[in-house]
């Protein structure tokens, strides 16, 4: 017979609680006699669904599905994942903490009913505990208990508190708390420092730990020096790692391949080459020889910081360890020498992997073919892309966009045209950088029929022909010898239809950048002449070129459409306008739009924001602050303009006297700041502003007094406009 299988065992009711499994920490509790207590979640985690039947050909990386990511918790959800693995005396402080959340009378009151904290418990509340203020007095208070001591997890567990709390400051004088509190610190606390601040990329805060380790007797182990000198080494403060480094060999200890590792990385970061040399020589007579994993490592550094010939010396010394390159270390010196202008030396290499039957990616064959096109060696690029598809490999967008430059840079268009077929058969979806030199070629050979043509077949290829062609203006219009050409190419593409506001702007600014302002007016004239309307960029830069060539009337209405569609001008309109109407004398209209213009945007010109400050110094009527304002700015590199002298008028006929202003241009006069003639000129604007002020003035007391009618009826023509 088959033995009998014991009874199941059955849990042993509990009076209080029912029944439960002897464990003080389960969260779940069945009813019993008087209770029926249960631990609610708040929110019930959803399980996040996994797709399934995955194809990786109808991936969509930016599908909303892709980027949904699993839930986050909300505070409540973390406090609670958090409070289940606490123990239910740590979960009475915590709850405290919690609800009087300030350190208190109240908190004091709860820990005051508890018999007895434990240094298990103190350590155990501040692993949870994130506010350092409410940790740092829970700490004291926890020391003070009679016949209390803090034990090492106690201090760890503050250190890391406070560490949370980002008063790392604060953690690092935890070892000095330990040595009065009459627990000296050891090796594992200061390890503790170390790596918070490894971790947070403070090296300065790394050597200050390991500086005051020194102090207290400490010696590190070679794990805990090969962690200093790394952080420090990733910090970029080498100095001090080869400090530590000469700490290292003075306390008699073996390096590791790691402490070789460390500096080597340094020293290649730092360009100093000999130095590493010499470690790699050391290395290799008190350790082992470095293998290709470590080579590789020093060579992806010198490249990352562009030091070829540091490249060249170490491939060199791996040949001589008999250490056989693999294809990591090969495609990183290849890739090396190709951006680096280098590519003879990259091909040379590239040959001898062919020889050696080494596995050649695509991104070798990409990084030799940009090279050779950019050093004008179209024609080896082209061999290397035959090889490339011969290996069984696709040529992807990137090798395809610098081909095609590389030929039309060499006048022949039609083989780039050729290309730029192959990219649309094999679904590369091109874009404007691979179509952009063959408009620009067909431009400068003035094949304007082909050139539509290629916007026709971009048009069906799904580009925004709009877009792409102010894109192309733009690039057009970086030389000065290319200009007309584009003047050229647009109006033959006006008769066909391509033209938009875009093209209009980025011509009218180029042309208004040269000096060519009657010819970016009559482009404008011509917008508001045509189906298209003008914009505010439009307006903006024609408010430049009309200020100008003096016709500020037209200036302010281009000025005052912006404003009527809720728009901002551009700072140089802004600039444009201002300083034409200071030269007129219009020096209200110049104040408000400079008051206009520092409400709108975010950066205005440097004059403005002095304009300010001058007329704030005016309202002291006191010459010595305004001088100390100019001699401040001329200090900065800028020379005193019209702006500036009009916000003197302007401020001094409205909060001073014409004495006041006069002194501030005699000292102008003895600085060359202002020649005679312009001192005669600004004096006579300064009265003539004041005139009107002064006009001003009365004709607002005839209205505010109501003798305006009273002068009418006598016949008075004062208040005539």
């Amino acid at each position: 017979m088959p033995p009998h299988s014991p009874p199941p065992k059955t849990t042993k009711p509990y009076f209080f609680y029912g029944h439960r499994k002897p464990s003080q920490n389960r969260p779940t509790v069945r009813g019993g006699i008087f209770s029926n207590r249960k631990t609610l979640h708040p929110n019930p985690h959803t399980k996040f669904n996994q797709l399934s039947n995955f194809d990786l050909q109808k991936w969509d990386p930016e599908s909303a599905k892709t980027l949904l990511m699993p839930p986050t918790k909300n505070p409540a959800e973390r406090f609670f994942s958090i409070a289940q693995t606490l123990s239910p005396i740590a979960r009475y402080i915590v709850d405290s903490f919690k609800k009087h959340k300030n350190w208190g009378p109240g908190v004091v009151e709860d820990l005051s009913k508890l018999r007895r904290v434990t240094p298990k418990l103190v350590a155990e509340v501040l692993k949870v505990q994130n506010d350092p203020r409410v940790s740092s007095k829970f700490f004291y208070w926890a020391g003070k208990q009679k016949g209390y001591r803090h034990d090492f997890a106690c201090y760890n567990a503050f250190a890391y508190c406070l560490n949370r709390g980002n008063q790392f400051r604060a953690a690092d004088q935890v070892p000095d708390l330990m040595q009065m509190q009459g627990k000296p610190p050891g090796e594992k606390q200061f390890e503790i420092l170390i790596r918070m601040h490894s971790d947070a990329n403070r090296g300065l805060r790394v050597y200050h730990v390991y500086e005051k380790m020194k102090k207290f007797g400490v010696k590190p182990r070679v794990f805990l020096y090969n962690r200093v000198m790394d952080a420090l080494v990733r910090t970029g403060h080498l100095d001090l790692a080869l400090l530590v480094y000469d700490d290292f060999r003075a306390d008699g200890l073996v390096e590791e391949t790691v402490t070789y590792m460390i500096l080597v990385k340094g020293l290649c970061e730092a360009g100093n080459i000999d130095e590493m040399l010499g470690l790699l020589d050391q290395m290799r007579g008190t350790l082992c020889k470095p293998d290709i994993f470590a080579y590789t490592a020093m060579i992806r550094v010198l490249v990352e910081e562009g030091r070829l010939d540091g490249c060249s010396k170490v491939w060199e010394e791996m040949k001589r360890d008999n250490v056989e390159p693999d294809n990591m270390a090969y495609a990183t010196m290849v890739t090396g020498f190709c951006k680096g202008k280098r590519v003879e030396e990259g091909y040379a290499l590239f040959k001898e992997m062919k020889e050696k039957g080494c596995l050649i990616d695509r991104a070798i064959y990409g990084s030799l073919i940009q090279a050779f096109v950019a050093d004008g060696k179209v024609g080896q690029a082209c061999d290397l892309l035959k090889d490339l598809i011969n290996s069984g490999y696709r040529a992807d967008l990137l090798i395809y966009n610098s081909l095609i430059e590389g030929l039309c840079n060499l006048n022949q268009v039609d083989k780039a045209c050729k290309l730029f077929q192959v990219t649309v058969e094999e679904s590369l979806n091109p874009d404007f950088v691979t179509v952009n030199p063959i408009l620009v070629s067909f431009a400068e050979l003035k094949r304007m029929d082909d050139f539509c043509n290629l916007l026709l077949k971009m048009q069906n290829l799904g580009f925004s022909i709009v877009d792409e062609l102010s894109r192309f203006f733009s690039f057009m219009l970086r030389k000065v010898d290319e200009i007309w050409m584009a003047l050229e190419v647009f109006e033959h593409l006006k008769v066909k239809g391509f033209s938009s506001v875009s093209i209009y702007n980025i011509l009218m600014e180029v042309l208004n950048e040269i000096g060519e302002v009657n010819k970016a007016l009559s482009l404008f004239n011509e917008l508001k002449d045509s189906r298209f309307k003008p914009d505010a960029t439009t307006h903006s830069i024609a408010i430049t070129c009309f200020a100008q060539v003096g016709d500020l009337q037209e200036a302010c209405n281009c000025y005052n459409k912006i404003k009527e569609t809720s728009s901002v001008p551009s700072v140089a309109s802004y600039f444009s306008l201002v300083k034409g109407l200071c030269k007129i004398g219009e020096i209200d209209a110049a104040m408000m739009l400079i008051h206009d213009c520092l409400a709108n945007v975010t950066c205005g010109p440097l004059e403005f924001k002095y304009t300010l400050t001058v007329l704030h110094a005016c309202k002291t009527d006191d010459a010595d602050k305004v001088i100390a304002i100019v001699n401040e700015i001329m200090q900065l590199g800028f020379q005193p303009d019209d702006i500036i002298f009009s916000a003197i008028i302007s401020g001094m006929c409205k909060h001073g006297t014409i004495e006041e202003a006069r002194k501030v241009f005699l000292n102008m006069r003895k600085q060359n700041i202002l020649t005679e003639a312009n001192l005669i000129v600004y004096d006579e604007k300064l009265i003539d502003h004041m005139k009107k002020k002064t006009a001003d003035l009365v004709l607002s007391g005839l209205k505010f007094f109501g003798l305006e009618s009273k002068l009418k009826a006598k016949g008075s023509k004062i208040l005539t406009p």
